[in-house]
């Protein structure tokens, strides 16, 4: 069976990998620092294989060159931020462990594509792609495939609707300048812009952009992890299927949409190669400006990890 590695064995990546396995998609290489954690999550994932019927196995280990010869490495690992901390101990703490992840996976996967969870997610993705050397088209971000659910699990609730009807569309960077597209945003085709008015839109709009956010505020300690390391797993999937699967995703622009120079949430087509096209939506005027002040937030981060590394 096929290989994919995941860096970080925490709820997201050990969520991801339990995703994967359980639809039989690869055997799966779990790698974290903590001594025993890894090894035992996917022991006990494996013995699921004879309760649901899947043949894949999962193995874990602290010692990295379990990710040795992976098609796919999945990179989950850092820090959330705590009480205390500020956004630049954050940003700093999470490049130490992105770059680390990046040079691992150059010396033992270097012909993997690599998708990157660590936030903050579109300047951790450069991070990353900095470190290992790819090609940016080989490594790509995942935000927009869990901002997209998280905009389509509202629209469902508001209109009553099947989510199994509701495709959304968030573009632009994670956080709070991302892009929600009410236009291209549909139910069984319909543009929710013929079924809700503009003030709900607006308002599905603002919750989506919390929506992490929102779930840490219920939890108290801790933060998503079953519909990030979900997400993460459709766009591996899309890879090792070559599908060609259109998802909101973090890519390297190199000029698509006006911007050069930055990760960004943008329609991408995923395959073996990784991003395989970015496809340019018509925006307005509007949406293009908030894509541009998205794009700002993420070159200024990206300024902000170079000049902690100068």
């Amino acid at each position: 069976m096929r290989k994919v590695a995941i860096i970080g064995g925490g709820n997201v990546g050990a969520t991801c990998a339990y995703q994967l396995a359980s639809r039989d998609a690869a055997d799966v290489a779990v790698y974290d620092i903590v001594e025993g954690v890894p090894a035992g999550k996917a022991l006990d994932m494996t013995q699921v294989g004879p309760v649901f019927g899947f043949d894949a196995r999962v193995t874990g280990s602290h010692e990295v060159d379990v990710i040795a010869g992976a098609e796919v490495v999945v990179v989950t690992a850092g820090f959330p931020r705590k009480p205390g901390m500020d956004r630049m101990d954050l940003l700093k703490k999470n490049a130490d462990i992105a770059r680390a992840s990046g040079e691992a996976i150059r010396r033992y996967a270097p012909d993997s594509v690599v998708v990157t969870v660590t936030n903050p997610l579109d300047v951790m993705t450069w991070v990353v792609q900095q470190a290992t050397g790819f090609e940016p088209s080989r490594v790509v971000g995942m935000a927009g495939v869990l901002d997209s659910a998280r905009f389509a699990t509202f629209i469902a609730m508001e209109l009553g609707a099947s989510a199994k009807d509701v495709r959304a569309m968030v573009l632009g960077g994670h956080g709070d300048s991302m892009v929600p597209l009410p236009r291209f945003s549909t139910v069984n085709g319909v543009p929710i812009t013929e079924l809700m008015p503009a003030d709900r839109i607006a308002s599905l709009s603002d919750r989506t952009r919390n929506g992490g956010a929102e779930i840490v505020k219920l939890l108290g300690t801790g933060s998503a992890f079953y519909a990030p390391g979900a997400s993460a797993a459709l766009m591996v999937e899309a890879i090792l299927g070559d599908t060609r699967r259109l998802v909101p995703a973090s890519a390297w622009t190199g000029g698509a949409y006006g911007l050069d120079g930055v990760y960004i949430g943008v329609p991408v087509q995923l395959g073996a190669s990784g991003v395989h096209k970015i496809v340019e939506l018509e925006l307005s005027a509007d949406e293009k400006a908030a894509l541009e002040r998205s794009a700002a937030t993420v070159a200024q981060g990206i300024a902000d990890v170079k000049a902690l590394s100068a």
